[in-house]
Order: structure tokens, then sequence, then C-alpha cells
């Protein structure tokens, strides 16, 4: 490969980075500032924000050989990475996209599932203020509804029907 030529690559820029606003090489480049990783412990019935889950090193991923066949870990904990995305509307800011993907961990075998494009494309899809927590099931959708509303209720109360309808909250 010729070391001269530019590569193209994922970039991260700030909001506040001057560059934001330039026309040139890179132009069109993805801000990550407004959306959070909350992985939902199904059993223990918790949710927390791990930002470690944007480079797949949250807590409960380290560590862990991820394979895409579930039924390799039969015996694995159920978890799910939701991508919760931030954003502000007329009314104030809102929790704008939601997504959520499913994974199980079997910390005993340091193995587990997940499917990785499908937790690119969520994230994607959360930034681009989509709500997809259909595949969730109704303990999950409620651990996550009390999240969100505890963490911000500003956020919860100025959120779409879409994501309370969604969750079971309304």
């Amino acid at each position: 490969m010729d070391e001269k030529k530019k590569k193209l690559g994922f970039n991260i820029i700030k909001k506040t980075d001057p560059m934001a606003n330039h026309k040139g090489f890179g132009k069109g480049a993805l801000s990550l500032d407004n959306v959070s990783p909350v992985i939902i412990d199904v059993e223990a019935g918790d949710a927390v924000i791990d930002i470690g889950a944007m480079h797949a090193r949250s807590a409960v991923e380290k560590g862990i050989k991820f394979l895409a066949n579930k039924e390799e870990v039969p015996n694995g904990k159920p978890y799910w990475l939701v991508w919760v995305t931030i954003d502000r509307h007329e009314e104030g800011p809102y929790y704008a996209g939601v997504t959520a993907c499913y994974m199980t961990v079997d910390r005993e075998i340091r193995r587990g599932f997940k499917s990785l494009p499908e937790h690119v494309n969520r994230m994607d899809k959360s930034l681009k203020r989509h709500i997809i927590v259909a595949d969730m099931d109704d303990k999950s959708k409620k651990i996550l509804a009390d999240f969100l509303k505890n963490h911000n209720e500003v956020l919860w109360n100025n959120s779409t029907d879409e994501l309370k309808q969604g969750l079971n909250a309304e």
C-alpha cells in the first residue's frame, strides 16, 4: 500500500472541535457525544451506564471471548446492551434513540454470545433516533424504563410516546 495515501478511518470529533465544520477530507465525521451504553443485568434486575461498552470493553465484556453461535454458550447469563442517544427538541432534552442488543456471558468458561454486527448497527440506529426495544423481554423493559425515569425525569417526560409504549411504561 502506498504510504502517502490518506487512510479513511472512523473519526470521532467532539462538538467543540474547531475542525467540526471543515469541508475537507474526512467530512461527515461522526460525533458520539450524545450516546451512552447502558448494560442491563436481567437476573440482577439492574442497569448501569458503562462507557467501556463503546469499544466492547464494559465490565461485563472484559475477559470474555464472544462467539456468534448462541448454542455454544448454553449457560450464559443474559444481558442487554442498550444504546441511548439524547437530543433536544422544542420541549427540551429527551431520549431520542434507544436500541437494545442481546448478549450472554458465561464467566466460568470465559465465553459469551453476541452479534457484533447487530451491536454496531443498533448503535447506528440509536444515533439516527430510532426506538428498537421490541426484542426485549418484559422484565428487561421494566428495568430499562425505571432506569431511564430515575436517571433523568425531565428527559423521560420529554421522550416520545413510541419509547414509553415500547417499554410498556404507558
